[in-house]
């Protein structure tokens, strides 16, 4: 193990590596990813791997989009092959008319940014998904450049990309401490032993807040499990990605015939737990036959658990940790974090090679919290 390095990003997750990827193509030096378990181990391997343009806040648009064209090119910019970018489109499942006013106002926004997102009616939906009971639904939206990619495939991706530029990765270390000498960070303890540094970039994904607590450092963030299942094999026959705000369903089929689902279940434990809800199963069943009956039939595979990292907005933080000099954080995305990989990969090597801003992380601080500038985003399972 190296003794020394300019930058230690901890976690080796899609954000971890996109991070580092960011930082050594803008300049950086000497830089070192720290993963306790293997590369997407965390949430980045258990997460439903949407990727979405349509949401109602501004800076959640420009992100995801700024993300969305990244995957697009991803192949030509990483330098690797295909990492399986299902363009199928997302659409979005509207059932209120509360629902629905909000969702014109959201068509408006994305359109004003350059996201071509259209509204459909119950009939066009149902002519897109044969599947759906249209009489659950009042309309839909649709926007054709979203879609779904291999979580594996992306991840080992930035991270070949990383180390073809010269960066260092250490899989199956732990991360024991974190050095601080005069309110600046000074070095990283791991079970292999230890790097000195003056930067370390918390990437760390559900376990954000055990390390920021390394340095004495109390982000407002928790960890909450989320389930998601998998379903034997079926014929395709779902192209989108199906989406639902009101009524607690997001969903794909993936390339090899199952169907992928997850929902928000009430009362999930807000710690590191990962074990399996036993009543996922019924309440995900029962969700997604009332709108999607046919799929009744279907066998369960398997069922799994991750950890959301929540923040009080449901929006990332992406900043350096003003008690602790060189300690940065980028987390709390809130079931989010796989899709703005690119971006949180661009925002913060500019945060941490002080870099001119071309995207709007500036108001995606830790002070938003105690100012009240929260990034209030309306349309989150």
């Amino acid at each position: 193990m190296k003794n020394a390095a300019d930058i230690v990003i901890i976690g080796g997750g899609i954000s971890g590596v996109a991070i580092g990827y960011f930082l050594l193509k803008y300049g950086a030096k000497n830089v070192v990813i720290l993963e306790r378990d293997f590369l997407g181990a965390g949430a980045t391997g258990k997460c439903g791997a949407g990727i979405r343009q349509q949401w109602g806040a501004s800076i959640n648009c420009i992100m995801t989009k700024f993300s969305c064209e990244f995957f697009e090119n991803a192949a030509e910019e990483l330098g690797c092959g295909d990492v399986d970018f299902h363009q199928g489109g997302y659409m979005l499942l509207i059932s209120t008319e509360k629902e629905l006013e909000q969702t014109k106002k959201n068509i408006v926004l994305q359109n004003s940014l350059g996201i071509e997102s259209v509204l459909l009616s119950p009939q066009e939906a149902g002519e897109m998904v044969p599947l759906l009971d249209t009489s659950k639904i009042l309309a839909a939206t649709f926007h054709r450049k979203d879609g779904f990619l291999s979580p594996f495939k992306t991840t080992q991706a930035f991270a070949k990309a990383f180390e073809r530029l010269g960066g260092t990765i250490y899989k199956a270390t732990n991360v024991t401490g974190i050095d601080v000498t005069n309110g600046r960070v000074t070095a990283v303890k791991t079970d292999k032993g230890t790097i000195s540094t003056n930067i370390v970039m918390n990437a760390a994904g559900g376990y954000a807040q055990q390390i920021a607590k390394m340095v004495d450092a109390k982000l407002p963030l928790y960890s909450e499990r989320h389930n998601i299942l998998v379903t034997e094999q079926l014929e395709r026959t779902l192209s989108p990605m199906l989406m639902s705000f009101s009524l607690n369903l997001y969903m794909q089929q993936a390339p090899s015939g199952g169907f992928i689902m997850g929902r928000t279940c009430a009362n999930q434990p807000r710690d590191l737990r990962v074990t399996a809800d036993s009543n996922f199963p019924v309440e995900m069943a029962r969700t997604v036959t009332n709108l999607l009956p046919k799929l009744g039939q279907l066998r369960m595979l398997r069922q799994w658990a991750g950890l959301y990292n929540m923040s009080p907005d449901k929006s990332p933080v992406y900043d350096e940790v003003p008690e602790t000099k060189g300690f940065y954080v980028a987390a709390g995305y809130s079931g989010h974090g796989f899709m703005l990989a690119p971006a949180t990969g661009q925002a913060m090597a500019e945060i941490i090679l002080g870099l001119s801003p071309t995207l709007p992380w500036d108001k995606l601080g830790l002070s938003r919290f105690s100012s009240g500038n929260l990034i209030v985003e309306p349309s989150v399972v």
